[in-house]
């Protein structure tokens, strides 16, 4: 652990993810609060900024994880943020015109960065960061995630509620800029001269061949495209396991979901020291029939303290799911390759939680909400079974980099 945080590298990498992460909540709880007094609570609205955050993700998650492979990470990483800063003043100018709509796009635009810089970000952990390191530095970065995920709502909304949509958003506008200009101490990180030639179109065809030709990483796809449809089954459900199986209030739901963020911190923590010494697969397995069996419990459950315990282990559960899948991306994966790999997965497993919220609502009509928690866990257990045929020694594909 010493070794890793004297790694300039992962110091300055986990320094702008924890300023980023903060930029990200405090515009979410910002353009969330602004526009529900702006609309009166208006549910097309809301859900509008669902949909600002996720459509960027579909649309240049594997353009942006192309380009990553193919641009400098560094400059890539400094003007993704940059950007964001520069956009962020824009579209504050603009609601100071009147334009308040524009608060949209503060969303937007940072989703669609973070598409580019993103992927330079995990290029430098491959570049940079012994392989035996991975694992712990990967926990890390999932803990830190996770502790946002606690803090972060709570920091959005005092900003948001004790100074208003102008002051958050030029608070976010001057932490970009402090990313970006942390940033410059990155050692450099050139490409070479033969894969910045072949055009782009070639590019994003080989990084599909690369997954065609990789059993592991088909298999990784596959289970975070169920995993993630999991999740979605059930994810807009958790309010009727307080109302319809605990019979508590509804307000009591930020603290189950603060139950499972500190399972994700946990869990995080604990596996840098476990993910490393098992086989992913098995990780894999061992974690969706755990997840499974706390599914079916969390909707079978009707005692208040049982039902938050599931919920923190959930997170729990979740966190070493996220390692053992992030580790081996990084440590298996060509550099050459990771900004794709990472493009085209990301998106399965947005897919996945939206497929399945959106079916969601039908099913817990059709089938009671019981039911729709089975389904929830037999599919993770599909997951699990999948998981086993996990390869973690994919053999290089090469090809013809002639201009």
């Amino acid at each position: 652990m010493k070794e890793l945080f004297q790694n300039k590298v992962f110091r300055i990498i986990m320094t702008t993810d924890a300023i980023q992460l903060l930029c990200i909540w405090i515009r979410n709880m910002a353009v969330l609060f602004f526009i529900i007094e702006k609309t009166n609570a208006n549910p097309i609205a809301i859900s509008l900024i669902t949909i600002f955050e996720y459509l960027p993700i579909f649309v240049f998650s594997y353009l942006g994880g192309t380009l990553a492979d193919k641009w400098n990470p560094k400059r890539t990483m400094i003007a993704g943020d940059f950007l964001s800063s520069i956009s962020v003043v824009v579209i504050l100018l603009l609601i100071n015109q009147g334009l308040w709509q524009t608060v949209f796009a503060a969303t937007l635009v940072s989703s669609m960065v973070s598409q580019f810089s993103a992927p330079s970000s995990v290029i430098m952990f491959k570049r940079n960061i012994d392989e035996q390191l991975i694992t712990p530095a990967i926990s890390l970065s999932q803990g830190l995630q996770s502790l946002y995920l606690i803090i972060g709502p709570i920091i959005g909304t005092l900003l948001y509620k004790g100074l208003g949509i102008s002051f958050s958003l030029t608070i976010i506008a001057i932490l970009f800029l402090c990313s970006a200009m942390v940033q410059f101490l990155l050692p450099a990180s050139p490409r070479k001269a033969d894969y910045i030639k072949p055009n782009l179109l070639a590019q994003m065809k080989e990084g599909l061949v690369y997954i065609n030709n990789d059993k592991g990483l088909t298999v990784l796809c596959s289970v975070l495209g169920l995993f993630g449809f999991a999740q979605g089954l059930i994810q807009p459900l958790t309010i009727f396991i307080l109302t319809d199986r605990l019979r508590i209030e509804t307000e009591s739901l930020q603290w189950f979901y603060s139950l499972s963020g500190v399972g994700l911190l946990i869990g995080a923590i604990i596996s840098m020291s476990i993910v490393s010494k098992y086989k992913t697969r098995m990780i894999l397995f061992l974690g969706m029939i755990a997840f499974a069996a706390v599914t079916i419990a969390e909707a079978l459950s009707t005692v208040v303290i049982l039902t938050a315990m599931l919920y923190f282990l959930s997170g729990l559960i979740i966190a070493f799911v996220q390692v053992a899948i992030s580790v081996p991306l990084i440590q298996n994966v060509q550099e050459d390759y990771i900004g794709r790999i990472n493009g085209l997965i990301t998106p399965l497993l947005i897919a996945g939680i939206l497929i399945g919220t959106a079916l969601s609502g039908v099913l817990i009509e059709q089938l009671t909400l019981i039911p729709v928690f089975m389904l929830s866990a037999f599919t993770l257990i599909i997951c699990g079974v999948i998981s086993l045929g996990y390869q973690s020694a994919p053999e290089p594909v090469e090809f013809d980099r002639a201009p």
